[in-house]
């Protein structure tokens, strides 16, 4: 039986919304989000209709790893070919080896906005892994 290597440990946590960055982007979010057009559930996560969560920021500050959110016009070089090949919004692990997908757009469509949820979702994806 051989064992498999696990995948490195993940030092930061990445979070990237569905949405641009900036004045003119989150208020193109928001008036999207009012006609329908816009969602991120992500945002829906993190964010009440008119500020960030406190739940939000309790789950950070107790999460054991730093934690960011970037927008789509925000991303590293590498954060942005994840996206690329997965779409957006998505949660990554940055590793030493590169970021991996922790929660995809349906997972955290299924959190229907909840920071518990959230939190243990992301707490089950932190769980070492291992390679298959």
């Amino acid at each position: 039986m051989t064992t498999e290597p696990e995948l490195a440990p993940v030092v930061e946590v990445v979070g990237v919304y569905h949405a641009d960055g900036g004045f003119v982007g989150e208020a193109r979010y928001v008036v999207g989000k009012i006609l329908g057009r816009a969602h991120c559930a992500l945002c829906d996560v993190s964010h009440s209709p008119v500020r960030r969560k406190r739940s939000w920021d309790a789950m950070v500050s107790r999460l054991g790893v730093p934690v960011s959110t970037v927008h789509l016009n925000e991303m590293s070089d590498d954060v942005a070919r994840v996206v690329a090949e997965v779409g957006s919004p998505v949660v990554l692990g940055r590793t030493d080896e590169g970021p991996v997908v922790l929660l995809d757009a349906a997972a955290l469509e299924e959190l229907h906005g909840s920071v518990d949820a959230f939190e243990a979702a992301l707490r089950a994806a932190l769980v070492p892994r291992s390679v298959a």
